[in-house]
């Protein structure tokens, strides 16, 4: 049988849930795409820098394979992050990052440590890669919970992913306790998806520690997210061995033009950071003030907030209706709670508008 050939541990991988794209969800509730309010993917939405859109446009050298290594990417990068480039891998998006982490790092049977809620990417790719994942749910207070994951850590327990400010939670963890991550020895993977809206990192830890990796995106802040660029700021004898690994070609031409026209275009770009946080806080104050949605406090481009009048799920399917898409959770962690991605302010007033409605 066909099924013969497929290692046994994917005959029983559950596949990773994305979400879909605009024309899917227009489809779906019988509205045109571009009038579908999607903020359920973390995404900007003011988009990209008008030079990239331009650049891609004028670009004559899709014919040609992009630098295997990466090489104009990670010199612009040696300037955003102040590593050189000896520290700084490249990805098709993080995930890709994630994944190439996960395949030098672990033997079939080794452990991963996840601490939910958090990113669903880490327990997918560590089965993927034959590992085992090992969850220490988060305190609370959505912070992690050190004792417990010192006391899970054993002999086969390699890694451990933090995502700093967390999704969905918003939080960011503080850098006493990614120190002391450290000091069990593990590879600590922070995961810095938000760090432009937080504004605050651990990378400066990466020259002094061998075993921290810090993980970025374009896909959020830089409105990349349909060219998945990601990047990694890794000691260099972990990255040189990705990059003997790693797929030859894994980041385009189109990504690689998209990101060199953003860094030229930076006042634009701090512009839409800086127009998203404090639609942020203007949102936030909304729905505290609304009293349908509890918002929890956040560092990053989305709001998690706890449903205080009504039902996740069912709030969900009626902002559909309306052509607004957020996402709902309902787990125990996440009990009756609904993600909402930070818009543009007429985005944050159709949602409040339709809460009032529901209510």
């Amino acid at each position: 049988m066909s099924s013969d050939f497929i290692r046994q541990h994917l005959k029983s991988l559950k596949p990773y849930e994305p979400i879909d794209p605009v024309e899917v969800l227009g489809a779906r509730v019988g509205i045109p795409a571009d009038k579908v309010i999607k903020l359920d993917g973390n995404e900007n939405p003011y988009g990209c820098s008008p030079k990239v859109q331009i650049a891609l446009a004028q670009a004559n050298s899709y014919n040609i394979y992009p630098d295997p290594l990466n090489r104009e990417l990670r010199q612009l990068l040696e300037g955003y992050t102040g590593f050189g480039s000896e520290y700084i891998s490249v990805g098709s998006g993080s995930d890709e990052l994630i994944d190439n982490i996960l395949r030098i790092s672990l033997e079939p049977g080794d452990k991963v440590i996840n601490c939910p809620p958090t990113f669903g990417m880490y327990p997918f790719s560590t089965t993927v890669n034959g590992g085992e994942i090992v969850n220490v749910s988060r305190n609370a207070d959505y912070s992690i919970d050190m004792d417990a994951i010192e006391s899970a850590v054993d002999e086969r327990t390699k890694v451990v992913f933090i995502t700093s400010p967390n999704n969905p939670t918003g939080n960011l963890t503080s850098e006493e306790d990614i120190v002391r991550l450290l000091k069990t020895g593990l590879m600590v993977v922070v995961d810095e998806a938000y760090y432009e809206f937080a504004q605050e990192s651990v990378v400066s830890l990466v020259a002094e520690y061998s075993n921290l990796v810090v993980l970025r995106t374009f896909s959020k802040w830089a409105g990349l997210a349909g060219l998945r660029v990601g990047y990694g700021i890794i000691p260099p004898e972990i990255n040189e061995i990705i990059y003997r690994m790693k797929m030859p070609y894994n980041v385009t031409i189109a990504a690689q033009i998209a990101v060199r026209e953003t860094f030229a275009d930076m006042e634009y770009m701090q512009w839409t950071i800086e127009a998203i946080i404090t639609e942020r806080d203007r949102f936030s104050n909304k729905l505290k003030a609304q009293g349908i949605l509890d918002p929890i406090p956040s560092r990053s481009n989305f709001i998690l907030c706890r449903v205080l009048k009504g039902n996740a799920l069912q709030i969900k399917q009626d902002l559909e209706k309306r052509g607004v898409f957020i996402r709902y959770f309902d787990t125990p962690q996440l009990q009756n709670m609904i993600r909402i991605s930070v818009g543009k302010p007429e985005h944050t007033d159709t949602v409040i508008e339709a809460l009032a409605d529901l209510s």
